[in-house]
């Protein structure tokens, strides 16, 4: 058996539990030097069941440590998604030296003959993530009407001094705000008549961003993750809205009249945004779910299931008069990068000539292409496998064509083409494609228009191509570099 077949789709720098089921990132927080990245953990098997919160560490964001499973099921139910913040001032009262860790997450607690009970509750780490211990006064915050009740986000509202929280509430989110974590006042509702509701609203996320990197403009920007419904093909996904926040209400502005994907592939999923990331770094960190509830539990890997995108960070950018979400890669993961090819103002026929000779499994391709031009690369190619990575100049479109990219019978609606409107047009286009044992992610026009989908290649395609409609056109540069791991924690 190959090595590549050993490995089972298990990507060389997205982050996989060791063993068993994974799904959303959970409690993203960072404190002292480390990236903390908890996670829905089944631990017993490799399918959705009891979840825990399985722990993730780095010091890079490329590469992770798994600890200790971080919380368990108890008499309140089984521990779904949450949050966690640095308490600096210990406003809860858990902390008499110093800072220390709380987790926001949902008691799920299945009742006999009657449907779940959703409550939120607190725990709290004395010693930077690695035990926690549950609030004695679990649960804080429950609702009467609502059934759906969960997945709270938390965060530091400077401008009130106070906490805040947006949390899930079957088609809607609800705004709470608090000055302990433990005793929370409800603000307002937001999500009737707007937005997406082809599923139930999970997993939100609500945070402060500048336009075009200008203090004095400054958006709120809301997640909003949709889950899966037989009567769409999507399945799950996460839109997003921009408007105010005053502490109280949200307020959309006109561009979240229409429905705004954050992603247009199938597999970027309840992604949320990291906590407490320095004031001198700056950044919005980002990371999802690489997967789908159309089809997560039958994905065809052995021993783990399930995985997260690259992380990411999140900006505005002004696009055709609108503030618009972007997406890059995490400028962390160049460490990774192994140079394997360099061209400069060629043409596409000599691209296709130098790529022809390589085999790779885990990469990056970071392009810049002329414009208004109908080409792409195939990436995983094998002898009965390809996955198209292109730009159709027709439809202004970049997309991903995995309707031969390997496995797919483990679900109907997994083969598709999955493309992303190019909402600027530049002189070049910017195009980073990133290609994994299991997975492919593109990032058009500097991460305005982004794809993440999963593909199950067999372990003979390894070989990468490029075509275009005009041989001679010229391609100002493309980069190809592979992507390891190991070379990060060198350079650390």
């Amino acid at each position: 058996m190959s090595i590549l077949a050993k490995q089972n789709y298990r990507g060389a720098y997205h982050v996989s539990p060791r063993e068993n089921w994974m799904n959303d990132p959970n409690g993203m927080v960072y404190f002292e030097g480390e990236y903390h990245l908890f996670f829905q953990h089944h631990p017993y098997d490799d399918t959705n069941g009891p979840m825990h919160w399985g722990h993730l560490v780095s010091k890079d964001l490329v590469t992770w440590e798994e600890l200790d499973i971080a919380l368990y099921p108890d008499e309140h139910g089984v521990i779904f998604s949450g949050s966690a913040v640095v308490d600096w001032n210990n406003t809860t009262g858990f902390f008499e030296n110093g800072p220390g860790l709380v987790a926001i997450f949902t008691h799920h607690l299945e009742v006999e003959d009657s449907h779940p009970i959703q409550r939120q509750s607190l725990a709290f780490s004395t010693d930077k993530g690695r035990t926690w211990v549950k609030y004695e006064g679990n649960p804080v915050l429950e609702h009467e009407n609502f059934i759906d009740f969960r997945d709270p986000k938390v965060f530091w509202h400077e401008e009130k001094s106070r906490w805040g929280m947006i949390i899930a509430c079957g088609q809607t989110v609800g705004l709470y705000h608090s000055l302990d974590l433990k005793t929370w006042t409800f603000g307002s509702e937001f999500g009737d008549g707007i937005g997406s509701h082809d599923g139930v609203w999970e997993c939100p996320d609500l945070f402060p961003l500048e336009v075009d990197g200008d203090a004095k403009q400054v958006k709120w920007v809301m997640l909003v993750s949709i889950g899966a419904d037989p009567a769409f093909i999507e399945g799950s996904r996460t839109q997003y809205f921009t408007g105010e926040f005053d502490g109280v209400t949200f307020t959309p502005d006109a561009a979240s009249k229409e429905v705004r994907w954050a992603d247009h592939g199938r597999d970027n999923y309840a992604g949320i945004t990291w906590s407490d990331i320095p004031a001198e770094d700056g950044r919005r960190l980002f990371i999802g779910w690489m997967s789908n509830w159309k089809y997560a539990n039958q994905t065809p890997t052995e021993g783990f299931r399930g995985a997260m995108t690259i992380p990411r960070e999140l900006t505005l950018e002004t696009v055709n008069g609108i503030a618009t979400l972007v997406q890059k890669p995490a400028v962390e993961l160049e460490s990774a990068r192994k140079p394997i090819l360099t061209l400069k103002n060629v043409t596409a026929s000599d691209v296709a000539e130098a790529l022809q000779q390589l085999h790779l499994v885990s990469y990056e391709i970071h392009a810049e292409l002329p414009p208004n031009q109908s080409l792409g690369f195939k990436v995983r190619v094998g002898q009965f496998n390809e996955t198209i990575v292109g730009v159709d100049a027709s439809a202004n479109t970049i997309y991903v064509d995995r309707t031969k990219s390997g496995l797919h019978s483990f679900h109907a609606d997994f083969l598709g083409v999955h493309a992303a409107k190019l909402l600027s047009i530049d002189e070049m286009l910017a195009l980073r494609i990133f290609v994994d044992a299991g997975s492919v992610e593109v990032f058009g026009s500097e991460g305005q228009a982004v794809i993440t989908d999963l593909i199950y290649p067999d372990a003979d395609a390894t070989g990468i191509s490029f075509f275009s409609a005009h041989s001679d056109a010229i391609i100002p540069s493309l980069s190809l570099y592979e992507l390891i791991p190991s070379a990060a924690a060198k350079a650390n």
